[in-house]
């Protein structure tokens, strides 16, 4: 096979033209189990190749500790997709975006109160050179040039839609061609004169970003680059969704006709998404518009394959229009993966977080309340303690841009919410004894896109004050929530308010793929066998949390919840069906 290249407009594989109808699936979104699900349902619709990102901060998640195993074996799902037909693009970081954690980027890099991000600045530089180290090695095997399925890969990722440091940009390239990727490069933008003139890079093919208008958009990109291929490479034929705000829709038809439309021109497209996936843990992003959006648990996006890997109205829409330009032959899936309805499971013993704290986190002495980044957390909560004395008539409690939503004790009685969105204040008196204040920090993900993202520590972010006076001497608490196999649980008691952990069990005679139904339950995640699915929240649009099946095993099960606030009921239900919103 020869290497993928551009003439004359066109894109150019074993010296024929190509038109490549592409679809995004994040293997990091999706438990390895169902790779090759996924991908069959992507050839079976008639497309040529698929697309991934490749998030930074999943490989490297503690500087120069590597992860490429289980749900990070990106090489594996390259390979699956090979054996399939697939061709692969590989997008490949330091910033994804992608509604990811960060964009991708692994929150150790702002324990340095200096860094810069993507941009030509020599210690952030230095880090994506020995990520790209290893990343890059692992990829070079498995790239078109070497045999493998690897017939692309980008630069960077919409930079135009962020600045326009080209010296930054040529850098990225550079590093990537000294070590050995040497397939075609390529960037991706929205399409306008701003983003593409701030975004590409001289001699590297560039590609549109969008939902609609496809002739408008590609008309741009003629613009900025005369006799270019036109390619969309991320067609967004469905969209997210926020804590909050309603769940997002497109109609098939609508989808439909604007494929047909970018078609029909004999143009190239990558579906943004195909199958979306979920945001497992605490991987959810974050978008900063009027306030602070952070991204729901479930990826589904609205696209032609759902969450739980089912065809969809619009799979079959699009497979009808790409059957119009290419002989596709008959529909031929996987066999339909079990749904199952396990019933309620109940959770018969819990812990409150106050007595779990010694089980599992190391208390650190700090003057200041230091940010997650600084106390070396990533992802999770931090519990805030000091003591105040007094008396004190009463006054407000402050604190100076929480990141993200703080609740607030005193003597372990709590009083309620401080929070970004209204940074809220809560009054309160000192006795004569003085008080305990514990203020338990949840980082609800960080910015992914925009000019936000440059400054996104998590926790408390500058310090509290009772009154007009700042608060020293703390006694912190890092809770990354990775080590809840430390827990020891009690009995419940009745009327418990959380924080508290609650576990319960369930029996598994067909293991197939459940959701997870928390009526009554307000705020917190639910860890399943040791893996964490995803947060809850009341207000949704989610209702239900995806439970792959792989996750599950015969026999006895384990369920355990961090519940922030209070459970109506100490129960939920394994049901087989997702509840969106």
């Amino acid at each position: 096979m020869t290497k993928l290249k551009v003439e004359e407009g066109q894109f150019i594989l074993n010296n024929e033209p190509i038109q490549f109808i592409s679809g995004a699936i994040h293997y990091f979104r999706v438990v390895p189990e169902y790779w090759e699900d996924r991908l069959l349902k992507l050839k079976a619709c008639g497309f040529n190749a698929v697309e991934t990102y490749v998030p930074w901060n999943l490989h490297e998640p503690k500087e120069g500790q590597f992860n490429f195993e289980g749900i990070a074996d990106i090489e594996e799902f390259i390979r699956i997709a090979g054996r399939i037909g697939l061709h692969v693009i590989v997008r490949p970081s330091p910033y994804i975006c992608a509604e990811w954690e960060f964009g991708g980027l692994p929150s150790w890099l702002m324990a340095d109160s200096n860094m810069r991000l993507r941009s030509f600045y020599e210690p952030y530089l230095e880090k994506v050179d020995n990520y790209y180290d290893v990343l890059l090695g692992k990829l070079k095997p498995l790239l078109q040039t070497n045999g493998g399925p690897i017939i692309a890969m980008q630069i960077e990722n919409e930079y135009g839609s962020f600045g326009n440091d080209k010296q930054y940009l040529n850098y990225i390239k550079d590093a990537m061609i000294a070590r050995g990727i040497d397939v075609l490069l390529f960037t991706s933008d929205g399409p306008t004169h701003l983003m593409l003139q701030g975004g590409t890079v001289e001699g590297v093919l560039a590609t549109a970003n969008f939902g609609s208008n496809p002739t408008e958009a590609f008309q741009v990109l003629q613009h900025n680059f005369p006799n270019t291929p036109n390619m969309c490479m991320e067609f967004w034929n469905g969209w997210f969704d926020h804590w909050g705000e309603e769940h997002h829709e497109r109609g098939p038809a609508d989808t439909a006709n604007t494929l047909n439309e970018i078609l029909e021109r004999g143009d190239s497209v990558n579906f943004y998404m195909f199958h979306g996936g979920t945001n497992f843990g605490f991987y959810n992003g974050a978008n900063y518009g009027d306030n602070y959006q952070p991204t729901v648990t479930s990826y589904d996006y609205d696209c032609p394959v759902s969450e739980a890997g089912d065809i969809t109205p619009k799979y079959l829409a699009v497979r009808d229009v790409i059957a119009k330009y290419k002989d596709i032959g008959e529909l031929q899936l996987p066999e339909p993966i079990a749904k199952m309805n396990y019933g309620a499971v109940k959770m018969i013993v819990s812990v409150p977080l106050f007595d779990a704290l010694g089980m599992i986190s190391n208390p650190i002495r700090k003057a200041n309340p230091e940010t997650m980044e600084k106390l070396g957390q990533d992802y999770g909560f931090t519990l805030y303690r000091t003591f105040l004395k007094g008396p004190h008539s009463k006054a407000p409690l402050s604190i100076q841009h929480v990141r993200d939503r703080a609740l607030v004790f005193v003597d372990k009685e709590y009083l309620g919410v401080i929070d970004r969105w209204e940074n809220q204040t809560i009054s309160f008196a000192v006795p004569k004894e003085g008080v305990q204040i514990d203020i338990l920090v949840e980082n609800m993900g960080r910015i992914n896109y925009g000019p936000r993202m440059m400054n996104e520590p998590k926790g408390i972010t500058e310090g509290v004050r009772f009154d007009y006076q700042f608060l020293f001497d703390w006694e912190i608490y890092p809770l990354p929530m990775d080590n809840l196999q430390s827990l020891s649980f009690n009995d419940n008691k009745e009327q418990q308010t959380g924080p508290v952990f609650y576990k319960g069990t369930f029996e598994v005679n067909e293991v197939g793929d459940t959701f997870v139904e928390l009526p009554g339950w307000v705020k917190g995640f639910v860890v399943v066998n040791g893996f964490n699915i995803g947060r809850y929240w009341e207000k949704g649009p989610q209702e239900t949390l995806y439970l792959p099946g792989p996750l599950l095993k015969k026999g006895d099960n384990e369920i355990v919840i961090f519940e922030l606030h209070a459970a109506k009921q100490l129960e939920i239900s394994l049901i087989d069906t997702h509840k969106l919103g």
